[in-house]
């Protein structure tokens, strides 16, 4: 049974990744839903917990890609591969009014604007603070806070060191894990009640999981607007970082 289990795992291992990844969900749920009465989302919970496997599992192997690096589990990395996180964002986006978005506007614009700028701010204050002097790690680190998907494509454009991105990738996962976990305790104080105010914050916040994920412990009918802007700061982040940014960086700190 077990050398049953373990053949079918290997062989066709996208679709045991998508039972696992399904498991963990529903665990995640579960305890979201009986644990902490709805407070803390499911989908927070089970970055963490996925996080935590994937520690377990470099630890297990002494790999480089969590549970990945175990043969049964090797579908993992393939599923959480950009090709198939880019349709999830383009299957999002088509759940999308057209009307309600036009409404953002200006607002849209310029919380896009912010989202992308005070977080490299605070993310290259944070990597100077910590004793990175060198344009590169500071713009890489900087860029890691606008979202996790920025910091290693930025640090990848300007060969920073693997260290670096490790910590680039950290920094913009604890970002989503906080926003995932903060947006529905914050929601009624500052309005995200409506897709307009939606489509800022998620220009505002950035991180497409963190958004996604708080939004739906939210307000499901939002989601789709979060996480429309979120992903274009996501692709304006990746197109100014390794560029404009830098040179500022570079020119502030030579």
């Amino acid at each position: 049974m077990l050398h049953m289990l373990d053949h079918v795992f290997v062989e066709q291992s996208l679709v045991a990744a998508f039972a696992v990844i399904g498991g963990l969900m529903l665990v995640s749920n579960l305890i979201g839903k009986r644990v902490t009465r709805g407070r803390v989302h499911g989908s927070a919970i089970a970055i963490v917990l996925g996080l935590a496997l994937a520690y377990l599992g470099g630890l297990v192997t002494g790999g480089k890609r969590g549970l990945a690096d175990i043969p049964a589990f090797a579908g993992i990395g393939l599923m959480g591969g950009a090709m198939l996180r880019d349709f999830a964002i383009v299957a999002t986006a088509f759940e999308v009014d057209v009307i309600e978005a036009r409404r953002a506007g200006l607002l849209g614009v310029v919380a896009l604007a912010l989202g992308t700028v005070l977080p490299f701010i605070v993310g290259t204050l944070t990597a100077a603070a910590f004793g990175y002097h060198d344009a590169v790690s500071i713009t890489t680190i900087g860029a890691g806070a606008i979202t996790y998907i920025v910091g290693p494509v930025t640090g990848a454009a300007l060969g920073a060191d693997s260290t670096v991105m490790a910590l680039s990738i950290a920094t913009g996962v604890t970002k989503a894990v906080m926003v995932m976990v903060g947006t529905p305790l914050v929601a009624r104080l500052i309005g995200l009640d409506n897709p307009r105010s939606a489509m800022a914050y998620g220009g505002l916040m950035g991180t497409v999981s963190g958004v996604a994920g708080g939004l739906a412990a939210t307000d499901p009918k939002l989601v789709p607007y979060g996480a429309l802007t979120a992903t274009f700061h996501t692709g304006i982040g990746c197109l100014v970082g390794p560029s404009l940014l830098f040179l500022i960086v570079r020119a502030l700190v030579g």
